[in-house]
């Protein structure tokens, strides 16, 4: 069990990320009250069900009276009009974070309605499931996996330690980069597979010489893998496509291009380059599987849903 680290949490947002946290919290014993707040009272009332917190309430302003730490879990659309919301409630010397997965925007969006009296320090857990809401939480989400954090320059020094010490707590190796190296580095590794998944699926969706039922049927020979990527929070993904625009557009750009490369070698029957490539991205597989973020697992441990057949 870990020492408290703060007396009041306020979750603002209480979604996979958000509900993940707050499980965390209760189970490591890291705050001695969580607040949950949500704009959607079903949500909230769902979230009550679950137990996710000590107290829930639906303004985000009131939920972050004398909370010791803020963290806004919401589409990255909405950071804007959350931190205007709760600006004028927040407490001295509160830290206050977000989970987003763009940062420059974030930034942009929340840091002119911070008071100078709050110490506003940006973060992106890197770390989910294609589900969304507050059933889909769960606790030790973040054990193993990346936490990212953008802290403004001038950033306090001892809250931002307590702030990495939080995230390492709940099992997370955490890092700090400037928030325009981090939208483009998630932009290639999260935000483009995020966009081509979406598109093959539309493809397959809008083909009229291959039947849905085809689709489905056959769907394990790798079409299966794009699903679950293409079955995220639209809302959430249509936020980081606005919301990170220039990198993600820089990346489609390179990516369209290495395309068109491919499409030449396959067009012109080039074995050598094909197999060159398949060489090379084969031993990234290698390197993530080595770094611990995925298992060596035959089809990815689905031979596991096989046997239940």
């Amino acid at each position: 069990m870990n020492s408290v680290q703060f007396e009041r949490v306020a979750l603002i947002g209480i979604g996979l990320i958000g509900g993940s946290i707050a499980r965390d919290i209760a189970a490591l014993g890291l705050a001695r009250e969580i607040v949950v707040s949500s704009r959607s009272a079903e949500t909230l009332k769902r979230a009550e069900e679950l137990g996710l917190g000590t107290s829930y309430v639906a303004s985000a302003a009131e939920a972050v009276k004398d909370a010791d730490l803020v963290i806004v879990s919401v589409p990255v659309g909405a950071s804007g009009a959350v931190a205007e919301q709760i600006a004028g409630y927040l407490k001295p010397g509160a830290i206050v974070t977000d989970v987003g997965s763009t940062k420059a925007s974030v930034i942009a969006q929340m840091l002119p309605h911070m008071p100078a009296h709050v110490h506003f320090i940006p973060g992106h857990p890197i770390a989910g499931t294609e589900k969304s809401g507050p059933d889909a939480g769960f606790a030790g989400l973040f054990r193993g996996r990346w936490c990212i954090l953008t802290p403004p320059p001038g950033t306090d020094a001892e809250a931002l330690s307590r702030l990495k010490h939080f995230w390492e707590s709940l099992g997370s190796r955490v890092d700090e980069m400037d928030a325009q190296h981090h939208d483009k580095v998630l932009a290639i590794v999260s935000h483009l597979p995020h966009i081509i998944a979406y598109n093959i699926v539309g493809t397959a969706d809008d083909l009229e010489t291959v039947t849905e039922s085809e689709v489905i049927k056959y769907s394990a020979s790798g079409f299966r893998d794009f699903t679950r990527l293409a079955a995220s929070d639209p809302t959430m993904w249509r936020d980081v496509c606005l919301h990170n625009k220039d990198a993600i557009l820089e990346m489609l750009a390179r990516f369209s291009e290495d395309l068109a490369y491919l499409q030449r070698a396959i067009r012109w029957g080039e074995g050598d380059k094909l197999f060159d490539l398949f060489t090379r991205t084969r031993a990234i597989r290698r390197s993530i599987v080595e770094a611990g973020q995925d298992v060596d697992a035959p089809d990815f441990g689905r031979h596991a849903l096989d046997k239940k057949d």
